[in-house]
């Protein structure tokens, strides 16, 4: 369990980095992101749907907040359409993630954890708990691109990874988007809602499952 937490704070640590470069530099704000939005609705809805699954696909390699592009594409796309992009970026992210670790992943894994022992009890220990995780990383930003890279590095069979991505990520981002769709500037109260909502699930949902596996414990 040690050497998989250790993998796991050093992954988390790449992306809260980059989350943190954002932050302080003003490079990526919320604002600019509707911004651009506002300027692709006058193009054409097309492009709103472009740059919503383009940067929800970014997620992976730099932090976005993937809740609000979620809401604010269901706000210009409407609820259908709204989905559909930000599922597409979602699922390019979780794929990628997953494959670009099964194939560069193992090497950097063998360096970090350099006893053969404790790697494979790394692996065990994901195999055992991967899917779960996976399926409560939208509690919290990073958490899902952490569980993808490890469900890559640990070689997880893709279709479980794909099946717990998809149970994950489908419902999350229906009701974000359809949260963004009856909202307006007048009435924000149903995206600010939703949002509080999902983290506070989740979050109670990882609770539960913790306080389970303590008590389930020899």
């Amino acid at each position: 369990m040690k050497s998989l937490i250790k993998v796991f704070l050093i992954i988390a640590t790449f992306f809260a980095t980059t989350f943190l470069i954002i932050k302080f530099t003003g490079v990526l704000t919320v604002e600019q992101i509707e911004s651009w939005l506002m300027q692709a609705k006058e193009l054409s809805p097309i492009y709103v749907g472009t740059l919503v699954a383009l940067l929800l696909f970014a997620d992976l390699f730099i932090a976005i907040p993937t809740l609000t592009v979620t809401i604010l594409s269901g706000y210009f796309l409407g609820h259908t359409y709204g989905a559909l992009a930000a599922l597409l970026g979602v699922l390019l992210a979780g794929i990628c993630g997953y494959a670009l670790s099964r194939y560069f992943g193992e090497t950097i894994f063998d360096y970090l954890v350099k006893d053969e022992g404790k790697r494979n009890d790394a692996i065990y220990t994901f195999k055992k708990h991967g899917i779960m995780m996976i399926l409560l990383s939208r509690a919290m930003p990073i958490l899902p691109e952490i569980t993808a890279c490890l469900s890559g590095m640990t070689r997880m069979n893709f279709s479980k990874f794909l099946l717990a991505w998809l149970i994950s990520s489908v419902p999350y981002v229906l009701i974000a988007s359809y949260a963004g769709s009856i909202s307006s500037v007048d009435n924000p109260k149903p995206a600010i809602f939703t949002a509080i909502g999902i983290s506070t699930l989740l979050w109670i949902s990882w609770f539960i499952y913790h306080r389970v596996h303590i008590k389930s414990r020899p």
